[in-house]
């Protein structure tokens, strides 16, 4: 999902380098995202697996790739409870056969896409790029893992890594298993907001062209061997984000109205209270986030009354997942 705006900035922008996006096409992935630089001379699509260590290592010997964004994961937390060691093999597994093709292949730069999850739920302390990881869920546990896969190839060959941990990405292409498009999609279609617990846990959500720019700067300024966090100070709990939402949606400003469209339900095995983060680093870099939430959230609302149906099962996405015990009903990939 940030790849796909990622993939058409650089093809955009950068008419003199080829960019080739490798997608194993899963179930979230859609490449009607994608459709506005699929004729472009400058971009190629590959549909594989970094799974797959022989196909991995073909594809760096036949592409002459210079530089690697690693994004693709397993992301959602709520399937990671039912799927753990499929989410520990994609992510993990996964990053360390890409990483490892990668540093055969000489590349110049390894960008490794993390998530401010890995830092586990906070109520006050600020993270930094040196706090300790304490993830408390499989996606995250997945996701630090694989950080520690990659730091690993900095540590002993000096291998041009560089690590980032996002806050919440939201805006357009964003398949609606997560909260804001969801939210979105559940509303337009009179149907209400599914919220976990007491809906206090609060977010922090930053906006599609916001990361990508973040991204792009990485690119140039990011240092190997160092780890930036990509965070924003605007936050707000999930029963806010539902009333926002409602608000803008179904036209009302009733709080008895808005209880109407929401819908309070079991919470999941763990669910951090917060994620806040310190993102000097990257603002010593030059980059801030620009985009303010009203203006970002419209710009989606309206995205969605037109995408919702880029997916072949967008409809799936909507239904409530089933809570278990953590790390119950594991299954292999």
């Amino acid at each position: 999902y940030s790849a796909s705006h990622v993939v058409v900035s650089l093809v955009k922008n950068y008419p003199n380098y080829l960019i080739v996006n490798l997608d194993k096409l899963d179930y979230c992935a859609s490449l009607k995202n994608l459709e506005i630089v699929s004729e472009k001379k400058n971009y190629k699509f590959i549909q594989g697996d970094i799974c797959e260590p022989d196909f991995i290592k073909r594809l760096f010997e036949t592409e002459k790739i210079d530089i690697v964004l690693h994004f693709a994961a397993q992301t959602h937390v709520d399937l990671s409870f039912l799927r753990a060691l499929e989410f520990t093999y994609v992510n993990v597994y996964g990053t360390n056969v890409l990483v490892a093709a990668a540093h055969e292949a000489n590349v110049e730069k390894f960008v490794y896409v993390s998530t401010d999850e890995v830092y586990g739920g906070s109520t006050d302390e600020e993270f930094d790029e040196s706090s300790p990881k304490r993830p408390t869920n499989p996606y995250a546990f997945s996701k630090a893992a694989a950080e520690c896969s990659v730091q690993s190839y900095w540590e002993r060959y000096q291998f041009p890594v560089v690590i980032t941990r996002s806050s919440n990405v939201y805006g357009p292409h964003q398949y609606p298993e997560k909260v804001i498009p969801k939210f979105i999609s559940l509303l337009q279609q009179n149907r209400k907001c599914c919220i976990h617990g007491s809906g206090l846990q609060r977010r922090n959500f930053l906006y599609a062209t916001d990361v990508v720019e973040a991204f792009l700067t990485v690119l140039k300024e990011g240092k190997p061997g160092e780890i930036y966090n990509i965070g924003t100070n605007f936050e707000m709990s999930i029963a806010q984000l539902a009333k926002e939402l409602i608000h803008l949606i179904k036209k009302t400003s009733s709080e008895s109205e808005m209880e109407h469209w929401m819908d309070y339900v079991k919470d999941r095995p763990t669910n951090d209270v917060r994620y806040p983060m310190n993102s000097e680093k990257m603002h010593s870099l030059g980059w801030r986030p620009k985009v303010p939430w009203k203006e970002g959230i419209k710009k989606t609302i309206e995205w969605y009354k037109e995408n919702f149906h880029n997916w072949k099962n967008s409809e799936k996405a909507l239904e409530p997942f089933p809570v278990t015990e953590p790390f119950a009903q594991l299954s292999g990939p």
